[in-house]
């Protein structure tokens, strides 16, 4: 049996479910974008996250992630803390996040501390939250 290229339902239903998650271009941060807003962005810290942010001069948002080496060695781990960061600011964007939205018109950098790796989803969205809202990014909605 040769394969025709078209997938299956089972395959078709996989792929949604693999790029519902994924942050699309529009909210990416580009070289340029990435390097202005890490030289002239406003900065805050928190114990396990460190975030840069910069007006920009269009409605959206756009977010970039470090996550470096001294989170862990291992690229999975660095990965997995990655794919985390981008769920939550994710469903903020998409506006899936009921109560809470983020402001718009910013270009923010979120850098990964060590430590973080080893919190659990839940903690780590409450540690964003509440470095998010420090930094008055992050508001109740209306």
């Amino acid at each position: 049996m040769f394969w025709s290229g078209e997938g299956g339902r089972a395959e078709k239903s996989l792929q949604c479910k693999l790029f519902k998650n994924m942050l699309a271009n529009s909210y990416r941060l580009k070289k340029k974008e990435f390097e202005n807003a890490f030289i002239k962005g406003r900065s805050f810290r928190g114990d396990f996250l460190f975030l840069k942010f910069i007006e920009n001069k269009t409605e959206g948002n756009k977010i970039g992630f470090i996550v470096s080496k001294k989170i862990s060695n291992k690229a999975v781990v660095r990965n997995k803390v990655k794919r985390r960061l981008r769920e939550i600011i994710g469903k903020r964007l998409r506006g899936e996040e009921v109560g809470f939205k983020l402001k718009k018109g910013l270009d923010i950098i979120l850098t990964a501390r060590p430590g973080l790796e080893l919190k659990t989803f839940l903690e780590t969205k409450n540690i964003l939250d509440d470095l998010l809202s420090r930094a008055r990014i992050l508001g109740k909605e209306e």
